[in-house]
Formats: C-alpha cells, sequence, structure tokens
C-alpha cells in the first residue's frame, strides 16, 4: 500500500500584517520534523504543496533536513486544491449576520485581534454558518466547492500513483479536517471540532490501495513532544 502523509504547516504570524509567513518557530518546526523523519528513515517520492506562502515554507525546510541527512528529496509541487479556506473572506462574509449591530461587530473583530482564543471563538460561529450552506455568499466559496476541490486533489494524487509511493503534502488545518470527513465519513460540524486540535507540522497519514484511502494516524506531533519543550507545541 502507498502512504500519504498531510502535514500541517508550520506556526504562522498571527496577529501580524502577513499571517501567512512562518514565524521564527514555525521555521524550527519545520526543521525539527524534517530531521525526525529523516532519523526514521522517511523519505518521500513526491512532495506536494498548497500555493501559501507558509505551506511552501515549511515543505523546504522539512525537506531540506533529508537532504542535509543525505536521503534523495522530491522537487515541490505545487496544487491549489490544497490551500487553505479563505478565512478573511469566510469572517467577513458571515459575521454580519453574526453579529448585526455594527458595536458588537467591532467589538468582536478587536478582542479576536488581541487574542486566539476570542478569534477561534469567532472564527468556530462563522464556520459553522459557512458549512450549514444556508447563508451561501455569491463571492465566497461554498463549503460545497471547497469540499470538492480538496478531493479532486486528493483524486490527482491517486491517479497513476505507484503502490508503495510515499506522498508528502503540506497544507492547512481546513483541507486536513476535510478530508477527515471525506475519508472517515466522519460530519463536517463534528470534523470542524478537532480543528483547533492539529498542531503545526503535525502529520495525518493516509494509506492507499488504487483509490481506496483509509485514515491510519491523525496529528500525530511526536517529533515536537520528544523535544520536551512545551512552547513547540502551536495551533496557529
Amino acid at each position: 500500500m502507498g502512504s500519504i502523509y498531510l502535514i500541517r504547516h508550520g506556526q504562522a504570524s498571527f496577529g501580524t500584517l502577513d499571517y501567512d509567513v512562518l514565524s521564527p518557530l514555525g521555521k524550527r518546526q519545520a526543521e525539527i520534523l524534517g530531521a525526525h523523519l529523516s532519523r526514521l528513515g522517511v523519505g518521500f517520492d513526491r512532495c506536494i504543496s498548497g500555493s501559501l506562502k507558509r505551506q511552501q515554507h515549511t515543505a523546504s525546510a522539512t525537506l531540506e533536513q533529508l537532504h542535509l541527512a543525505g536521503m534523495k528529496t522530491p522537487a515541490i509541487e505545487t496544487d491549489p486544491a490544497f490551500d487553505e479556506i479563505n478565512i478573511d473572506a469566510v469572517l467577513q462574509a458571515h459575521l454580519p449576520d453574526l453579529f448585526p449591530a455594527h458595536q458588537d461587530l467591532q467589538r468582536a473583530l478587536q478582542q479576536a485581534a488581541a487574542q486566539p482564543s476570542s478569534f477561534q471563538r469567532l472564527f468556530s460561529q462563522a464556520i459553522e454558518q459557512w458549512i450549514s450552506g444556508k447563508h451561501e455568499k455569491a463571492t465566497l466559496e461554498s463549503w460545497n466547492s471547497f469540499r470538492e476541490r480538496v478531493q479532486g486533489g486528493l483524486n490527482r494524487l491517486l491517479v497513476d500513483a505507484p503502490p508503495q509511493a510515499r506522498i508528502a503534502v503540506f497544507t492547512s488545518g481546513g483541507p486536513i479536517i476535510t478530508l477527515l470527513h471525506l475519508i472517515a465519513g466522519i460530519s463536517a460540524h463534528r470534523a470542524f471540532e478537532c480543528a483547533w486540535q492539529i498542531a503545526n507540522t503535525s502529520l495525518s497519514q493516509l494509506r492507499f490501495q488504487g483509490n481506496v484511502v483509509t485514515l491510519t494516524s491523525f496529528n500525530s506531533h511526536a517529533h515536537l513532544e520528544m523535544m520536551q519543550t512545551p512552547e513547540l507545541i502551536t495551533y496557529l
């Protein structure tokens, strides 16, 4: 059977002007992951990344460690199917429905910008609106369209994949959760409840035989836990 490793990007730059940049800690997390994989002898036949900077930089930093260990490393291919949900667009589209009063909305946004926990609550409310399908917006990628995009990315990986192939996919929490929903049959609502537990640079493994895909592990971040440095384990 072949394996697909879904790898969440390292810590991004939450609260800055450009979230889509790895923080110094995020780069270190990716390097730790690469060193861990090299010690295990886990290499890849293909490496796919979404088009976002934080995904591509995580892929580069991880593969660099494999290269330094003398392991063969594939070129990084790009497939936007594994890009994250457009979080800003979801918030802008659905928050006015949740906070009809302008003053209440401004207060909620200010709290979210200052505290990750407040952002989590706000985002969870907007996501609930989004995946319900009852409040679709003409200018926003719908939940169904996003799900089809991710499914299409998985289908492309499986086409002509050698039976024993090892494929790395550097992506984000949204696509990982969506694949959990699609493969394990978990409802979208239940799957998104797990979203905030996906650690930066965690690995979730899929096994495939032909077009049959199963989930064999989810959100493993042993490479960070073994460092015995709690601050390495982050979720943004």
